[in-house]
């Protein structure tokens, strides 16, 4: 068997075209894994689970070729001349053809071995990763028509596929079909996206956007509504900021000369302090500005993932590199919006840290103030001065 696994991993080397995107290596791998883990659970003797094993690697190698149609037959006379050279009996070579021709849909199988392998070639429809898969399949087959697949035409096939697929072993059933139920969820999600996608795309082919004035007014109102907030917020942290800073003076300067008189107001007089130094660092932290990294990409720009409206994201950029990006963002107005809409986002995440930390140094301002202004009264009411 290792043998027959090296030079198979050699044939898929040397002969696997690379326009053949799915059925390859990788994907034979896992029909192998699974057909042994669904044998075992069976407990199936040894020679069933050897049997399995050849009937996984040899059920795809008509797409050595490129070949889609018949290529389980291919398999199958692989098959034959591959395993009798091995010294197989003949009855286990017409099994495992038997089990490998068994693979093409509709799928037929006559026993529990011929499930296993039919449940195991059709596992990605349960797996994590089935919707990357799809995309590869679509792939795949796009190269063999030699045209472009509409995405919302594969996936509306894809689910029909699914629709009408079933699983024929009790494990597949208990252990792959919640999966697959999980996957039909999120292929229902990813048809309504490219059909929305789609909409979207035939719009603009159909006639070039112009210029919405409403959006164009929304942006610039809310652009200046963040501003002007941010502006207040600013105001705010200078105010708490100028108040706490005179209170220190005058605490600094005035009481703590006086604390060897009244040492009764040192507890009041630390209180005091420590509400002002609180209120200031909040206040600080609230109006200190953050500093960004001042680069974008060029990869960034030509995924459309870049905001280079924002001056923090390109002071660092040349001037060609920018002017580039700009015009990318001026020729399409979809990335253009979505600069907008980003730069916006973000200046929202600024405004609400600033005003959270604002809303903190008034917070401790006015409840630390109160408690030390109530604890000076209580010195000054209920405890005598030292008398030297």
């Amino acid at each position: 068997m290792k043998k027959f696994e090296s030079w198979m991993r050699e044939m898929f080397a040397n002969r696997q075209m690379p326009e053949v995107c799915y059925h390859n290596l990788d994907h034979t791998l896992l029909i192998v894994e699974k057909v042994n883990e669904i044998g075992k659970y069976y407990k199936l003797p040894e020679q069933d689970l050897e049997d399995l094993f050849y009937a996984g690697w040899l059920h795809d190698v008509g797409y050595w070729d490129g070949i889609a149609e018949g290529h389980e037959k291919q398999g199958a006379d692989l098959a034959q001349s591959c395993l009798t050279e091995l010294g197989l009996p003949e009855e286990r070579i017409q099994r495992i053809q038997s089990a490998i021709l068994a693979t093409k849909v509709p799928q037929k199988p006559k026993d529990l071995f011929e499930s296993i392998i039919c449940d195991s070639d059709l596992y990605h429809l349960s797996s994590n990763l089935f919707y990357e898969q799809t995309l590869l399949l679509k792939k795949e087959k796009e190269s063999a028509l030699g045209k472009e697949i509409p995405l919302v035409e594969w996936l509306n096939g894809t689910k029909s596929f699914m629709a009408s697929h079933h699983y024929h072993s009790e494990y597949a059933l208990k252990y792959f079909q919640p999966g697959k139920e999980k996957n039909k969820l999120i292929l229902e999600e990813k048809i309504e996206e490219a059909a929305f996608l789609a909409k979207k795309k035939d719009k603009k082919k159909a006639k070039s956007k112009k210029s919405d004035r409403g959006v164009e007014t929304m942006f610039r109102v809310t652009a200046k509504n963040h501003l002007e907030l941010s502006s207040i917020a600013d105001n705010k942290a200078n105010i708490m900021i100028s108040v706490n800073s005179i209170v220190i003076s005058i605490v600094v300067t005035v009481l703590l000369r006086k604390l060897e008189e009244f040492p009764n107001f040192t507890i009041p007089a630390i209180l005091l302090i420590s509400t002002c130094l609180g209120a200031m660092v909040f206040a600080i932290l609230a109006t200190r500005p953050k500093v960004t990294h001042g680069s974008v990409s060029p990869e960034s720009i030509d995924k459309k993932e870049s905001n280079l409206l924002y001056f923090g994201n390109f002071y660092e950029m040349n001037l060609k590199d920018y002017t580039k990006g700009m015009h990318a963002m001026i020729d399409d107005s979809d990335f253009l919006y979505d600069s907008m809409i980003r730069d916006i986002y973000f200046l929202g995440k600024v405004l609400a840290v600033k005003y959270k930390l604002l809303r903190k140094s008034y917070n401790i301002f006015m409840f630390g103030f109160v408690i030390s202004i109530i604890s000076f009264l209580i010195v000054s009411l209920f405890f005598e001065p030292y008398q030297y």
